[in-house]
């Protein structure tokens, strides 16, 4: 009976590359695994994560400035030159002070993060209060949250600045890692109920 349900369930889905999601599962799961051990890995050293992932940052700031300064000059008779070499002259600088000092720019950007949950939040409180459509204590919870996190965010700040950003990655890492092992999971089970 439970295989005739998952069948008819399958056959209802009829999800395109579902064949490919089927065949590929372990690799999905792999991959989840993967990305959750790194996860942790980076919220357990959040204030390394901080500081390597504002450095690439800075690197491809850097690099883009450089490419953007090399296109305007090879396109100089085109009118938006000017744009382009500044634009080119911005990200380079940008970059280069980014990766001059990035636990400045940690604490900066840590703070910029926390007035955004701030704002996020108490609008999401407000939007949710004000419509009341269906669900809208989940839209209302989602705000408290985004609020707390800014909060709390902007209470240790500037020493939050130098390990929330490594936090959230990790915690990112973590979520799409456990998402993939469970998309993984899920194609192994289909495959195992399809004909």
């Amino acid at each position: 009976m439970a295989e005739k349900i998952h069948t008819e369930t399958a056959d209802r889905l009829n999800l395109a590359g579902l064949d490919e999601l089927q065949r590929h599962s372990g690799w999905f799961l792999g991959l989840g695994i993967a990305l959750m051990i790194l996860g942790f890995i980076a919220a357990g050293s959040a204030i390394f994560t901080t500081v390597a992932s504002l450095y690439l940052f800075g690197w491809l700031l850097v690099i883009g400035g450089v490419m953007e300064i090399a296109y305007g000059v090879w396109r100089k008779t085109w009118s938006g030159f000017f744009i382009d070499l500044l634009v080119g002259v911005l990200y380079a600088v940008v970059g280069f002070m980014i990766i001059a000092n990035p636990a400045a720019t940690a604490v900066a950007l840590t703070l910029l993060i926390a007035m955004f949950l701030i704002v996020v939040g108490i609008f999401r409180i407000v939007a949710a209060l004000s419509a009341r459509y269906p669900n809208w204590g989940w839209l209302a919870l989602h705000g408290v949250v985004s609020l707390a996190l800014g909060i709390l965010i902007w209470q240790g700040w500037p020493e939050s600045g130098l390990w929330v950003i490594g936090l959230f990655i990790g915690i990112e890492l973590i979520f799409n890692g456990a998402a993939l092992m469970m998309l993984g999971i899920a194609a192994k089970r289909l495959q195992t109920f399809t004909p």
